[in-house]
């Protein structure tokens, strides 16, 4: 028998694994990579600060063990880590962690390029961002209309006033990549990853999802709403109260005023960021509205950024994932998506791969994807297609694996 069929089949393996990457749980391994990511933006989600990565990656190493139906080890020194997310829940710090970051689940992904072994970037997920007795603060905007029968004239201010929601929503954010990683979607997979996620794991999850987007902030970390607004009532600077939000919220709702801000006060610089993103930050924003969430003049109450938010069970990549039971590899392949299995021992990974379902509703994929994850047949799998979903994926990038 020939060689050639086996060679052939031996060099298509070598190609394909040269070009997959994978989504997993983020790793203490990650922290420097992270850290030199978090400098290069001034980004809250993701601060320069190591032991606040190292803390967030922890936590969520605990949350995925969980997920996977397991109990983590306690820590001896009876330190937990500092609260995830950008946003800003109301509790104060106690015995070295928020109530909050406690007991909120909280879940920290990385793209991983199994070539090299490098961490590309990471994203993040918050399973209740606050809830009774420890609020979410934002800003709530809306016009007020006035009319003067002597002059037969009248005028029209929109105003802002601090919001206290107790809800508890999910959050999304900490969604960053490495430069020389944008522009080819990945970052658009650390974004999704997180909804299959919310799906294969529902009940940690509430009925509405918020991102709060990042409003125009100056690269020497200046926000023109805060030092116009913010800064008026909180003797900080834009970085110094973004970074006590990761100790204490309790000056927010202190400090901040309860009554109207009437925005026309602030000058025209200030009061044109208010609901806008940065321009880095626009793709993101395009790509959540194109998933169904909707911006309803709710804005970060520091730099002004709009809150997009959206019924958890109607986002399109939540609907559209399912399990099903892993077969053979190699099958005819006709979707393209997320293929995902989480480990009884905490350890998750997702592949962005085109795949098969047989007449008994069982997938398959490529088996270089089954040798690098080392999958076997038989094993329970998320699977989320999407060809029609968050814009209409392409088979084209199905060779760019994540």
């Amino acid at each position: 028998m020939s060689d050639a069929p086996a060679a052939e089949r031996q060099a298509t393996h070598e190609q394909e694994r040269t070009s997959v990457f994978i989504i997993r749980q983020a790793k203490v391994e990650d922290v420097p990579t992270l850290v030199k990511l978090a400098k290069m933006v001034l980004f809250i989600n993701l601060p320069a600060d190591r032991e606040v990565i190292h803390q967030k990656i922890v936590r969520s190493r605990e949350c995925f063990i969980r997920a996977a139906g397991g109990k983590p080890e306690a820590r001896g020194n009876g330190k937990a880590a500092g609260g995830p997310g950008r946003g800003r829940a109301g509790s104060p710090k106690q015995g070295g962690v928020s109530e909050f970051a406690k007991h909120g689940e909280f879940f920290m992904f990385a793209l991983e390029d199994t070539e090299t072994g490098a961490c590309l970037g990471t994203s993040q997920i918050v399973g209740h961002m606050g809830g009774p007795g420890n609020p979410n603060f934002t800003l709530k905007l809306r016009k007020k209309d006035f009319f003067s029968e002597s002059l037969q004239t009248g005028t029209s201010h929109v105003v802002a006033r601090l919001h206290a929601d107790e809800s508890g929503p999910t959050e999304i954010g900490g969604l960053i990549l490495q430069p020389a990683s944008r522009g080819h979607k990945l970052g658009r997979l650390l974004s999704l990853i997180r909804f299959h996620w919310i799906a294969l794991h529902r009940e940690s999850f509430a009925d509405r999802i918020i991102a709060e987007m990042m409003g125009p902030v100056t690269a020497d970390g200046h926000s023109v709403l805060w030092d116009n607004l913010g800064r008026r009532f909180i003797p900080l600077s834009y970085s110094e109260a973004d970074k006590h939000c990761q100790r204490s919220r309790e000056f927010i709702s202190a400090l901040l005023p309860k009554e109207d801000i009437y925005l026309s006060l602030l000058p025209p610089e200030a009061r044109d960021v208010v609901g806008k993103v940065g321009e880095e930050t626009v793709p993101a924003r395009r790509m959540l509205e194109k998933l169904g969430f909707e911006y309803k003049d709710e804005v970060d109450a520091f730099d002004g950024g709009p809150v997009l938010s959206a019924k958890t069970d109607s986002v399109s990549v939540v609907k559209g994932t399912s399990t099903a039971e892993l077969g053979e590899p190699g099958a005819a392949a006709r979707h393209l998506g997320f293929v995902s299995l989480l480990r009884e021992n905490g350890e998750f990974a997702a592949v962005q791969t085109e795949f098969g379902l047989d007449g008994k509703g069982r997938v398959s994929v490529g088996a270089a994807v089954m040798d690098e994850l080392k999958w076997e047949r038989g094993m329970r799998v998320g699977v989320t297609a999407l060809e029609k979903l968050a814009g209409g994926a392409k088979r084209s990038a199905a060779k760019a694996r994540a």
